[in-house]
């Protein structure tokens, strides 16, 4: 198991996860969603000790499948915040050759923002379309509604295609509609998670579920 770079590094560390996530399996309770769609929502409850995650997650039907593939090619992630990229694990990146990108903090990002009295989260989507790393990317919003419905924005535009959205901004201002809006699109795959909640831990935990089972799908296929 030591050659399994998704898991943890220690076999301490492992039988704790897993004893973990055998405690999600038994208390959750009853599910509709599929066996890898169920990895994803699990590690979230994992990482919040949250079990409205059962019930409060929805994919779009390819969500899943886009996710291994991107993640399998290398894509590109694209987060709302600096807390998404650093809290993702880089020996798991790396190895599927997987960048982080943010760029709410940047310095013309803020500029921009200013001048156009709008938000650091719809300049810095922005500066990522204007880098061509929408197009084909993961899109990763856990904190900015306003970041989530620029990307909603661009995409019925028809300005980015991305191969997938993670949406999951917390909070009270526009963060249930912004995840609304999101769940309309069909030609785009995404996952939300509906109301107020979210956060970037959750979208970390999803994506360490799809660097998980991309992992495992590859080592299956020898």
């Amino acid at each position: 198991m030591n050659n399994i770079v998704t898991e943890q590094l220690t076999d301490a560390g492992r039988r704790i996860e897993h004893d973990s996530f055998a405690i999600v399996d038994n208390e959750a309770g009853p599910h509709s969603y599929s066996e890898q769609q169920w990895q994803v929502v699990r590690r979230m409850i994992h990482a919040s000790a949250d079990f409205e995650f059962n019930g409060l997650t929805r994919f779009h039907p390819d969500a899943v499948a886009a996710g291994l593939q991107a993640i399998t090619r290398g894509a590109p992630i694209v987060a709302d915040v600096e807390m998404i990229c650093v809290g993702l694990s880089k020996p798991r990146l790396d190895y599927f050759g997987v960048a982080t990108h943010q760029f709410i903090a940047d310095e013309d990002v803020i500029a921009q923002a200013k001048a156009e009295n709008s938000t650091r989260a719809v300049q810095a989507m922005r500066k990522a379309q204007r880098l061509n790393l929408l197009d084909g990317g993961i899109v990763a919003v856990g904190n900015a509604p306003t970041a989530l419905l620029e990307v909603v924005r661009m995409i019925n535009d028809g300005q980015i295609k991305p191969a997938l959205v993670i949406g999951m901004p917390v909070g009270f201002v526009s963060a249930a509609e912004s995840k609304a809006v999101l769940s309309e699109i069909d030609a785009v795959p995404w996952m939300v998670i509906d109301g107020r909640k979210g956060g970037s831990t959750l979208v970390v935990a999803a994506i360490h579920a799809l660097l998980a089972l991309a992992e495992a799908r590859q080592k299956a296929a020898g």
